[in-house]
């Protein structure tokens, strides 16, 4: 497997957990594909990735097959056998597969046509599960789940050509503004937020200005740029340096709390690129 030796252990680590949940894959008997985070199928292909396994390896294509296998005709993931589709769950299976390389596969167009067919009045993606009760706070868009569908969106030929996905980002960019819980999930800015969190896993200041990075419409904007200064002020010569991952991702080498991260600062370095000139 392609990854370099200095991340076998965390591998290794990672394959270890495969059949935690009674099946292969990291999933259950019932296929729930996001069940056991952050062991679950979808995260853990995106830890393997991460970690520079190529996407030809037999498992993850394997891993893909179990994936599309929840595939719905009209574009919809259903990761779990019984209860409601939300939108988070058919954007998570998209954004794991476009990461794998399909986002040209004729299925995920149309669940990409499905998400923009289903783009809320404020330009994110939003559920009708209200775990935290009903308030004004709860009329806006998920700010995770949108900023996953970006991710997924920036592997399609949509990047920085559809006007819905400039919402979207524009959405994003007002709640560095409004900083409060927002959505049906109750998604803040505030101190969790603000700690640079890696690997990618949770709504956080890394990831937000590494998926916001990739689109035209927040290169320039000053809400983004902020951002940017509030991440590079936490890094360290040059490096981002782990704030906050997962209790159970502690004793992987990649990602040690406290510790810079070189897989971490590859991820920075993107940023930059995407930033290109402007910076």
């Amino acid at each position: 497997m392609a990854v370099e030796n200095l991340y076998s252990s965390d591998l290794e680590a990672i394959l270890s957990h495969r059949y935690d949940n009674g099946a292969d894959y990291w999933t259950t008997p019932d296929q729930r594909l996001m069940k056991g985070a952050p062991f679950s199928t979808l995260e853990s292909v995106l830890l393997l990735l991460e970690l520079g396994m190529e996407t030809a390896e037999p498992l993850l294509q394997e891993t893909v097959e179990l994936i599309f296998s929840t595939w719905r005709e009209d574009g919809r993931f259903k990761v779990y056998p019984k209860g409601a589709i939300y939108p988070c769950h058919t954007i998570n299976a998209a954004n794991v597969l476009c990461h794998l390389g399909y986002a040209a596969d004729v299925r995920l167009q149309k669940t990409f046509q499905h998400l923009l067919d289903t783009q809320y009045t404020d330009g994110g993606w939003r559920c009708n599960k209200f775990s935290f009760g009903r308030g004004p706070e709860t009329e806006y868009s998920n700010p995770l789940p949108t900023l996953t569908a970006l991710d997924a969106f920036r592997f399609s030929n949509y990047l920085n050509q559809e006007q819905a996905l400039d919402r979207a980002v524009d959405f994003l960019l007002a709640h560095w503004t409004i900083r409060q819980p927002i959505g049906p999930c109750h998604y803040g800015i505030g101190t969790l937020f603000m700690q640079t969190e890696y690997p990618f896993r949770n709504y956080n200041l890394f990831v937000y200005v590494y998926v916001l990075s990739f689109y035209n419409r927040a290169k320039d904007d000053k809400r983004f740029l902020e951002a940017l200064k509030a991440l590079e002020s936490k890094m360290a010569d040059g490096q981002i340096v782990v704030e906050r991952v997962n209790q159970k991702l502690g004793g992987l080498s990649f990602c040690k709390k406290g510790e810079p991260s070189a897989l971490g600062t590859k991820r920075y370095h993107e940023i930059l690129k995407n930033l290109g000139a402007k910076r």
